[in-house]
């Protein structure tokens, strides 16, 4: 008797859910559509981006400080130096000294005299302290309190300035860096991604590794690291970046009292740029070994330079390639067309569309890893796929590509730390820091003909830069993948008209 009575009262308190449990009917597809569409919808992001101004300020050194301040509940704050130097300005016969300086500026100054005295004055602040170099910049950065700006704003003013590269210390970091290459040997997508510059920008220094060849690291010397921070730590290619619980003038003040021993040569990256262009050359690096499981493959076109009015319609190209990995077991599911077919067709392990820029030009392609017997059909999908952006783009999966590519954005830009470094590369690299209303309004004016027409200026008919490791005696020639970037628009368009319309 009490039990028919719960029952009766369950059905009286949550009726709905009671007929959706034992209801016999088939289940309405709209009904899963209720609140959620597969056609991706447009949205008004103005109210989640009105976040507070950058604010920038020249110094008459022509050093550059650029703050974001912003609440945040844990007090912390990021600030770091960003120079317009990396391993494409070294000179010939010294590849591997950015990196290398990178190493050293953490063991000791004149004031701090060993690494040891730095590590501890770092960690009895709580605070964090690191550095990246890279084809064109080399960062130095801190994750403190924001009490501890001040201190932190020494400490990177401080390696900077007065290193004194002990030779005990060169000749240690040598090891350590021998050490640091065995490691990325193991790492397939660094390898490759170091061929594929080689084949993209041959004899030249943007197609060196970041590293430097072993021998380089063997003989580089203490003349080598100051010749090199004379040269290219200069003011006007230097940016401070704080983000967090900072205060602009505050920060100002300090660099201007810190910062005074760097070169004030005008001489800017874009005129070592235009002194030394990196012409793209098209051509392969072929490394076989048949032991390995997987053939690792790059596939890339002459990408935009930062300022190219095609670098944000190619980021959305990019999105529309998109990126899968077996793994995560979605790949039928995915909205990139190309990972659906790699996943339907058990073509390959991975994909990845990357978009890469640099300050005259840039690398637009595909990464992947798969099976050495798939390696031709999976060729021939990925190269339809990029003759398919010329000439065939759906409106709705530029949509989706826009929301994709918005909110990868934004969840990169969570954190103090990224906010500094995004303010430091752009001030590099814009002379400004774009707002998010701004970038965002540039992404949603791209649409389906300017994904098309970008994708006929940078794809159809152009050269391409291959770089493979692995089992790769089924990889077709350099000359194959060539051949398929040649297209005749009015018979292309017909044949994927004809194709849209028989599927």
């Amino acid at each position: 008797m009490a039990a028919a009575v719960a029952v009766r009262s369950k059905r009286r308190l949550l009726p709905h859910l009671y007929r959706l449990l034992h209801s016999t009917a088939a289940p309405s597809p709209n009904r899963f559509l209720r609140h959620a569409s597969p056609v991706p919808r447009a949205a008004d992001h103005s109210p989640f981006l009105r976040l507070p101004a950058a604010r920038v300020s020249t110094l008459p050194t022509g050093l550059r400080v650029v703050t974001q301040s912003y609440p945040a509940a844990t007090r912390m704050a990021s600030v770091g130096v960003w120079v317009d130097a990396g391993s494409r300005f070294e000179l010939p016969g010294t590849n591997g000294t950015a990196h290398f300086l990178e190493h050293m500026a953490f063991k000791g100054t004149e004031r701090r005299p060993t690494a040891n005295a730095l590590e501890v004055e770092i960690e009895d602040m709580g605070a964090r302290l690191n550095a990246y170099t890279s084809r064109e910049q080399t960062t130095f950065f801190a994750d403190v309190q924001g009490r501890d700006v001040p201190a932190a704003l020494d400490v990177l003013s401080d390696i900077l300035q007065h290193p004194r590269f002990p030779q005990q210390g060169i000749q240690r970091e040598r090891g350590v860096i021998l050490r640091e290459m065995e490691e990325v040997q193991g790492m397939m997508e660094e390898v490759i991604f170091d061929h594929l510059h080689t084949a993209a920008f041959r004899d030249h220094p943007l197609g060196d590794t970041i590293l430097g060849p072993t021998e380089n690291i063997k003989s580089i010397s203490k003349k080598d690291l100051q010749q090199y921070i004379s040269t290219h730590y200069t003011c006007p290619r230097m940016v401070v970046s704080a983000s967090g619980a900072v205060d602009h003038d505050e920060v100002v003040d300090q660099v201007r009292k810190l910062f005074t021993g760097f070169s004030t040569d005008p001489t800017t990256a874009d005129q070592l740029v235009e002194a030394n262009p990196a012409i793209f050359t098209g051509s392969e690096v072929r490394v076989e070994n048949a032991e390995m499981p997987l053939a690792h493959i790059a596939i890339a076109f002459k990408g935009s330079s930062w300022t190219d009015p095609s670098s944000i319609p190619l980021m959305v190209t990019q999105s529309i390639l998109g990126s899968w990995n077996r793994s995560i077991g979605v790949g039928n599911c995915s909205g990139s067309a190309l990972a659906r077919g790699i996943s339907n067709g058990e073509l390959a392990e991975n994909l990845m569309a990357f978009n890469t820029n640099y300050r005259d030009t840039g690398l637009f392609g595909i990464y992947t890893g798969a099976p050495p017997d798939a390696l031709h059909d999976l060729s021939r999908l990925i190269m339809e796929e990029f003759r398919r952006l010329a000439f065939r783009v759906s409106e709705t999966e530029v949509a989706r590509a826009r929301n994709q590519l918005k909110s990868s954005l934004l969840l990169h830009f969570d954190g103090s730390t990224a906010v500094s470094e995004n303010n430091g590369r752009q001030m590099l690299t814009y002379g400004r820091v774009m707002p998010f209303l701004e970038l965002f309004a540039r992404i949603d004016a791209v649409d389906c003909d300017t994904v098309m027409k970008t994708a006929k200026e940078f794809i159809i008919d152009k050269d391409v830069a291959l770089a493979a490791v692995g089992p790769i005696s089924n990889l077709p020639e350099l000359s194959w993948f060539r051949s398929q970037t040649v297209s005749d628009d009015k018979f292309t368009s017909r044949v994927f008209s004809l194709f849209a319309q028989n599927n």
